[in-house]
């Protein structure tokens, strides 16, 4: 006979507030589970400051690139503001890891519908809704209390930030960053590398490249020159 299935080691990128959210995120689930299903077992970090350091219990072992030195581990990333949403999929390249390498995890008191559809290496936190037909992409986080509309597409390294409202059949590319509280229309379309201002409302299509603020949201300047 079998014994109990081990929790499966998990690694986080990145030391940041949204890293000790998915560490939180991940003692959730365990709590709520019958066995654990996760030991986090470390962060990695660029920063040579942090290795060796702890926080909340668990160790900085490196940098992203030492991430092959932990063959049996899954990872999650956690690397990404509105400094640097733009590379985020370099950044996460550093660390020459395959797609099956990441892990989707998803907080239990969040809805996730059965007919949408999650990437690799996704995060999903407290209280978030994901309706029907929505798609996604790799390596996206959704921070708490946003909303995703039936039938949206989100594209792969995008960040959705806390209580982001998304309308239905919106289309959002990738590496975006949408902020705090901002709002979508519904039948939109936001493009590649854009950043939508804290609490701003998309009432139109926003091209690639863009910064766009307000309510309704203008454009400020390209998001890189």
């Amino acid at each position: 006979m079998r014994g109990p299935l081990r929790p499966k080691p998990l690694i986080i990128l990145g030391t940041g507030g949204n890293c000790f959210d998915i560490l939180d995120t991940v003692l959730e689930i365990n709590d709520r589970s019958p066995a654990p299903v996760y030991e986090c077992v470390g962060f990695l970090d660029d920063a040579p400051d942090r290795w060796g350091q702890e926080f909340f219990g668990v160790k900085v072992l490196g940098p992203l690139s030492a991430a092959g030195r932990f063959p049996n581990a899954v990872f999650v990333n956690g690397i990404g503001s509105e400094r640097n949403f733009w590379r985020k999929d370099a950044i996460i390249a550093r660390t020459g890891l395959p797609p099956e390498r990441f892990e989707t995890i998803i907080h239990p008191s969040a809805s996730v519908s059965r007919l949408s559809a999650l990437g690799q290496g996704v995060v999903v936190l407290q209280n978030v809704t994901i309706a029907s037909g929505v798609k996604v992409g790799d390596h996206v986080i959704i921070l708490p209390n946003s909303v995703l509309s039936h039938d949206t597409v989100i594209g792969d390294f995008t960040c959705i930030t806390g209580g982001v409202c998304i309308s239905g059949n919106v289309r959002v590319g990738r590496c975006c960053y949408l902020g705090t509280n901002s709002a979508v229309i519904g039948n939109v379309s936001i493009g590649d590398y854009c950043l939508v201002g804290m609490g701003s409302v998309v009432l139109r299509s926003v091209e690639s490249n863009q910064v766009v603020v307000g309510n309704p949201a203008r454009v400020l300047r390209p998001t890189r020159s």
